[in-house]
């Protein structure tokens, strides 16, 4: 008998070799229904055939659980690539991975697939669920893979062979006819998949190394039910209609050009933005005892290796040469506030020192990465650096988190912490790691804040605490973080005078709150679906005069609201005024004022906001007030709540 220690504590004696099914058979018939998979020990994951041989914890996972969707996720994958090939026989299939949401398979067709295709390989997945065949895992020596991936001329399986020991064992999943090298786990039955949607198809280098041919990428994805997937396919629908970069064109917020690919244009309408995020976050700084610096865009090769972002970072990095000296575009900020700090002396008294920074940096980016304002070569940090002194670290780091908030609460954006340690790529130094990674774990316990720990994502100078913002449609953006970097001052020989008359080495907190402008930018277009919020709009009003005669009162109106600061705009042109109107929404701009005989003898504005059909009418002198309100308090609130 052996002994297994269930997830709720209980232990239950079985016979030696009994398998997880029959575990969970014992437990309940319910259970047994829904379990697709267990953990054992929680190291790691095995399918219900699997037979226990001695004592363990054993954790059932269940098909709505994290771990049992990404289970039935993998057998999604299996079960489009058995579709496939019984539509395309001589298909020759790579590998079919898990990814968020869904899964993948890699493929070589003698021609490219289309949207009705998938449809027909939908139609194929679902009757093979509906056959309800069995996966089952079989354990295989290396010269018997060998012989059944040459038989079958599959050669991207043969390539993937050859990277296993030859002594190793190989195992192998059968479901039907189709048989595919594979660790596992997977889902009893093909029966047990029962919501997934094929979303498109696209190119993929063979590994991911451009060197190799190029294959064809079918995404799918996969829920636990059909209400998961229509939600997700809804929220799918609803990001294409944010999409940020056709906003961006509808809106003529910014653009790209070929001849600086990856580096946005702001146009006008999105410079206001950017300088109303810049202005906000100046006003926060300079109330924080912030001071506004600025650094040259290029900087030689000398202090990029003093930095030691020579050794970590110069793939990623823009060179030229200046007489005869190599220089690099900067891709971070922080040097160059370095040599600002060793550029007078100070007193123990004077710190904490913060410098803060609008600064332009340059990134090497694959043009395949690329993604609209999300991914570009050149954006601009609001990079800050503090030199502090270690006594100071834990105040001036909750500060930055009360300062955080503030931003995030503003747009509206809940936020999740991480914690992220040491990682391989790092400078030297165990005790200054530990010391880094205590004090920020020290902070983050006495604010009592919930983080998640991400081990061995630090930057390589020191650890960091990263915030995650969730936007409207629930996504995750990773943007403000806090990195604690014991290193770099040293490297830089930065020193203050303490209290003895000695030169002490500070501490620098690394802090941005946006990130970059540039993403954040994309993200509130996405967040806001265009749609900002009064004090960020570009156009904040516009007056529609309901005939030319009532044009001398627009331009009254105009005035008065420009005395309190409104971005106010007249549409005079000829056409009618549905089409005005019309034209207002569709620019997106949060008021129009229509403006008639009415308002003219009244002197009352028509205030129609964005996406509603219902006006209000109000007195000129009011509506003055509560807009200026609005955007003095930089509201999320509008006129009607």
């Amino acid at each position: 008998m052996i002994q297994v220690v269930l997830t709720d504590g209980s232990k239950k004696e079985y016979p030696k070799g009994s398998t997880v099914a029959e575990v969970a058979a014992s437990i309940s018939v319910s259970l047994q229904k829904k379990a697709v998979g267990a953990k054992i020990n929680d190291e790691w994951i095995v399918d219900m055939s699997h037979r226990i041989e001695e004592d363990v914890h054993l954790s059932i996972l269940t098909i709505d659980s994290e771990e049992g969707v990404s289970i039935m996720r993998h057998s999604s994958a299996h079960v489009m690539a058995q579709a496939i090939q019984r539509l395309y026989p001589n298909v020759q299939l790579a590998i079919g991975p898990v990814v968020e949401d869904g899964f993948y398979y890699d493929m070589k067709l003698d021609h490219s697939l289309t949207a009705n295709e998938l449809a027909a390989i939908e139609k194929e997945m679902k009757k093979i669920i509906k056959e309800n065949l069995p996966f089952v895992r079989k354990e295989v020596s290396y010269e018997e893979a060998l012989q059944l991936f040459q038989v079958k001329e599959e050669k991207f399986k043969l390539e993937l062979l050859d990277a296993i020991p030859k002594n190793e064992s190989i195992s192998l999943y059968q479901q039907g006819e189709f048989i595919d090298l594979c660790r596992g786990t997977h889902v009893p039955s093909t029966g047990f998949i029962k919501a997934f949607k094929l979303m498109r198809v696209s190119g993929a280098y063979w590994r991911g190394d451009s060197k190799n041919e190029v294959l064809q990428r079918v995404y799918g994805v996969a829920f636990s039910s059909q209400q998961e997937l229509a939600e997700y396919v809804e929220m799918i629908e609803e990001a294409g209609k944010r999409d940020h970069r056709k906003l961006g064109k509808q809106l003529e917020l910014f653009m790209f050009s070929e001849e600086a690919p990856g580096m946005p244009f702001y146009l006008p309408k999105g410079q206001i933005i950017r300088n109303e995020l810049e202005q906000f976050s100046r006003e926060l700084q300079g109330e924080a005892d912030y001071e506004e610096v600025r650094t040259p865009l290029m900087m030689n090769e000398r202090m990029w290796k003093q930095s030691g972002h020579w050794d970590h970072y110069h793939e990623n990095m823009y060179f030229s040469e200046v007489d005869e000296q190599k220089f690099a575009l900067k891709p971070m900020n922080c040097p160059g506030h370095m040599l600002i700090f060793k550029n007078s002396l100070y007193s123990y008294r004077d710190l904490p020192i913060r410098l803060a920074e609008f600064g332009q940096v340059h990134r090497h980016e694959y043009s395949g990465a690329l993604n609209g304002m999300l991914r570009v070569r050149t954006f601009c940090q609001d990079d800050a650096h503090l030199f502090v002194r270690e006594d100071q670290i834990e105040a001036e780091i909750k500060s930055i988190f009360r300062l955080i908030d503030n931003v995030y609460r503003t747009f509206g954006f809940e936020y999740t912490v991480e914690l992220s340690t040491r990682p391989e790529d790092s400078l030297e130094g165990d005790d200054i790691w530990e010391l880094a990674e205590g004090a920020l774990r020290n902070v983050l316990e006495n604010l009592e804040i919930d983080y998640i720990l991400n081990e061995g994502d630090g930057a390589f100078y020191g650890p960091k605490i990263d915030f995650h913002i969730k936007d409207a449609l629930k996504r995750s953006h990773q943007c403000a973080t806090i990195q604690l970097d014991f290193q770099m001052p040293k490297l830089f020989n930065l020193a203050y005078i303490n209290e003895n008359n000695e030169k002490v080495c500070p501490v620098v907190i690394h802090r941005a709150i946006y990130g970059s402008i540039d993403r954040f930018f994309g993200i509130l277009i996405e967040h806001f679906a265009g749609a900002f919020p009064v004090w960020l709009a570009p156009t904040q009003v516009q007056i529609v005069p309901v005939s030319s005669v009532h044009l001398d009162y627009c331009l009254n109106v105009q005035s008065a609201l420009k005395e309190v600061g409104v971005r106010v705009k007249i549409d005079d042109s000829n056409e009618k005024l549905g089409y005005k109107i019309r034209a207002g929404q569709m620019q997106k701009i949060p008021y129009l004022l229509v403006l008639g005989d009415k308002e003219m003898k009244q002197h009352t504005v028509n205030v129609r906001k964005y996406g509603e059909e219902k006006s209000k009418e109000l007195s000129l002198n009011v509506w003055k007030e509560i807009i200026e309100k609005q955007i003095k308090e930089r509201s999320l609130s509008t006129l009607n709540g």
